[in-house]
């Protein structure tokens, strides 16, 4: 690994091509557009060399066209927590850049060396793949270590480590600093970031240095980012982070201070989104997204639990996918959500809205539970 930490893939490029209507059905599509046909049209280069979002009505390439796009051409993202080819953040990543925005990504320190490897191996080709049949790119790749503002504030016992002792510029504001000299200003920045060393522990048992720490590094690290990275983004750029039902419902198991301190950060986004909105002209906003089987949620004892509830109890009885909490981003990021700020969109099949398990043996036989 290089003395900077940062690792760079080369840009892919399209110049002047003409795409048919058949090879534009695979392109990115808005969700709920399910019943548009795509007419043929004429894609330029643009600085990313990314296929934009489009959604095209009407079968008749001689039609007036309309439409509602997802269009992400010209704009940069950052997203501070990918470790790895699975996940929301992962899935994020995929459909900023499939709407046509350029990624660049912050991972933390203790795992960028078998990210970066694993990148190279090819190993990430697969779930690297797109609908236009490219392939997914990073601009570049910084080590980043949220639980640190800047160098001061790092332990003399962090700085030998071997991980961190490699690299260099990797606290939020030596990466935000980074950033603006590589590129100069971004337009998204995506706080995908939660750890609570005492996770597995009820809060009663959680010890103040393990309930702190996963305020550190799940909440105040969005303020962080914000007060670092806010100050480079241009303005109308939208911040988007994640958050957990466990913020506002019991979630039995779900411990270490982990759920105040998501309680923590949805109240923190809507005070950013005013100051951030005045003082930057940047929305900030979150997802709160249903379980996920991914490798980071393996470590919660009661994930596999927790999917087959939302499965049996939430409004949509189907399974949650990664993809739906990317286009639900795409979209927060995209100018179509021009007017959102300070809010919570929940995309978890609607299982936020239950007020009783419908698998409760108090609700057997209720008609509505079986309406066919």
């Amino acid at each position: 690994m290089s003395t900077t930490g940062a690792y760079y893939l080369p840009m892919c490029t399209l110049r002047n091509s003409k795409l048919s209507s058949a090879k534009l059905r695979n392109v990115y599509n808005v969700s709920s557009l399910k019943h548009f046909q795509l007419n043929s049209i004429t894609l330029s280069s643009t600085r990313t060399g990314k296929l934009a979002t489009i959604a095209i009505s009407g079968s008749n390439e001689h039609q007036p066209v309309s439409g509602l796009p997802i269009d992400l051409k010209g704009k940069r993202a950052f997203i501070a927590g990918v470790a790895d080819d699975n996940g929301y953040r992962w899935a994020i990543a995929k459909s900023l850049a499939a709407a046509g925005a350029e990624i660049i990504v912050g991972t933390w320190v203790r795992a960028l060396n078998i990210f970066e490897t694993n990148l190279q191996r090819g190993k990430f080709d697969k779930s690297r793949s797109l609908r236009d049949g490219s392939l997914m790119e990073f601009a570049k790749i910084y080590p980043l270590d949220v639980d640190f503002d800047n160098l001061e504030d790092v332990p003399e016992n962090i700085k030998t480590k071997k991980q961190y002792a490699v690299c260099k510029n990797w606290t939020v504001q030596e990466v935000a600093e980074s950033v603006k000299k590589d590129f100069g200003t971004i337009d998204i920045l995506v706080h995908s970031l939660a750890n609570g060393p005492e996770g597995s522990k009820p809060l009663l048992e959680t010890s103040r240095k393990g309930y702190l720490a996963a305020f550190s590094a799940s909440s105040y690290s969005y303020i962080s980012l914000l007060k670092h990275f806010a100050p480079i983004m241009n303005p109308g750029g939208s911040s988007i982070s994640l958050t957990y039902i466990a913020s506002k419902r019991i979630i039995p198991g779900y411990g270490g201070g982990m759920s105040s301190a998501k309680a923590a950060l949805e109240s923190d986004l809507r005070v950013l989104a005013f100051e951030v909105g005045r003082k930057n002209k940047v929305r900030v906003n979150a997802i709160s997204a249903g379980p996920l089987r991914s490798r980071a949620s393996k470590a919660t004892e009661y994930i596999d639990s927790m999917i087959d509830y939302s499965l049996a109890n939430a409004p949509l009885q189907k399974p949650l996918s990664a993809e739906e909490v990317g286009n639900a981003a795409a979209f927060l990021a995209s100018p179509l959500a021009s007017a959102i700020t300070g809010s919570v969109i929940c995309v978890d099949n609607g299982l936020n809205t239950m007020g009783v398990g419908v698998d409760s043996p108090t609700l057997k036989g209720l008609y509505l539970l079986n309406p066919n």
